[in-house]
């Protein structure tokens, strides 16, 4: 259980730090522009300089403040650690509880609008039936949640901190979900506290090829394996660095919003679905909640220190507890569904969208919340 009783949170940055983030964003010493006319050699200099024109001139922190303090926001102790989290009850009285968790670089804000679609889904086409008491936690090292000062907390161990919130809670009975490393904390949980859980959703199935398929690959496979590839040529030198030397990287993001900015809005362009620009998928403003979150909470070498413990020490092991998964076309690796059923014993739901990306919850809040349902009407 939890080691004490949740507190009341409201978010606050004070206004120094505002103040601060204007004064440094003036400041900015910038690198001459790239040499090629596309994204090849990283986010090009002319839009970095505007978005970060923008977060200093025009950008409304206190209006992300606001978004986020509309909802109920608490802080636990679990496991000598302070959890920050919201938690939305329905008001059916018999929802479903469900824990919903982000990954990187990624937040809370993520979830913000599909947070009523969840708990009051009769308000959005849905029924009483398909209601959820959603609890939805910062990771360690993230957001509002506490820094650890110490090793060890790695995705086990932040699937028992769950757990045990859900318990202090008074959640006997409860759904997982999440993506990127929410899909590791979510397929954890599966894994670790089968008792208690009557399902997992997985937006980004850590599942990995199945060597004997590889003489008989779908046309889906072979498309799968063709974006793996890309990402590791390409796109995976962030987790290089976070998961060998995350303090290193982490002064350079702590001291420099503009850095900071252009090292989280690199992963929404390439991971989100969005033609070639993050902002067809979402709005300046909603990119700069979640910039703002990591750069007022100095949370740049913290949150990255989840890759040091767990991102090179990935888990296999088998969930026997339904399982759903649902595989947006532009999500960094997409499994097959004969490839899951290796590690997933009772996979009851599989589904194929059409558009989306990575972070499902922030850019197709509605085709998120149908595949939620849709899946948990089978298990609840």
């Amino acid at each position: 259980m939890a080691t004490s009783t949740a507190r009341p949170f409201t978010a606050r940055v004070p206004d120094e730090s505002l103040d601060d983030l204007r004064d440094r964003l003036g400041r900015t010493r910038w690198p001459e522009r790239e040499a090629v006319d596309d994204w090849s050699q990283g986010v090009p200099l002319t839009y970095v300089q505007e978005l970060c024109a923008y977060w200093a001139s025009s950008y409304d922190w206190r209006a992300a403040e606001k978004r986020l303090n509309a909802y109920p926001q608490f802080v636990v102790e679990l496991m000598d650690l302070d959890i920050h989290f919201l938690h939305v009850r329905s008001p059916v009285p018999d929802a479903l509880p469900l824990v919903i968790t982000h990954g990187w670089p990624g937040s809370v804000f993520e979830f913000l609008n599909v947070l009523d679609r969840l708990t009051n889904p009769k308000a959005h086409g849905g029924t009483d039936a398909d209601a959820f008491h959603v609890v939805c936690p910062s990771l360690p090292g993230y957001g509002f949640s506490g820094k650890p000062a110490t090793t060890g907390w790695s995705v086990e161990r932040i699937a028992d901190a769950w757990a045990e919130l859900m318990a202090s809670l008074g959640y006997d009975r409860y759904g997982a979900q999440g993506g990127d490393w929410g899909a590791a904390v979510t397929t954890a949980i599966g894994h670790r506290d089968p008792k208690h859980v009557a399902g997992i959703h997985l937006n980004m199935p850590m599942v990995g090829p199945d060597p004997a398929t590889m003489n008989d690959l779908t046309d889906a496979e072979r498309s799968a394996l063709d974006a793996l590839a890309h990402y590791q040529e390409w796109d995976s030198g962030y987790s290089k660095q976070q998961s060998t030397r995350p303090q290193t990287i982490g002064y350079g993001l702590a001291d420099s919003p503009a850095g900071q900015c252009a090292w989280i809005i690199e992963k929404f362009w390439a991971w989100t679905d969005c033609d070639g620009h993050p902002e067809n998928a979402l709005s300046r403003d909603e990119l700069l909640d979640n910039v703002s979150l990591y750069w007022f909470t100095n949370s740049s070498a913290s949150s990255a220190r989840l890759y040091w413990e767990s991102f090179n020490r990935p888990s296999r092991d088998r969930v026997e507890v339904p399982v759903g998964c649902s595989i947006f076309p532009k999500e960094i690796f997409r499994s097959s569904r004969r490839w899951a059923q290796r590690r997933f014993s009772d996979l009851r739901y599989w589904n194929e969208l059409e558009k989306g990306g990575h972070f499902a919850a922030f850019e197709q809040p509605e085709l998120y919340v149908d595949e939620l349902r849709s899946f948990f009407r089978l298990v609840r």
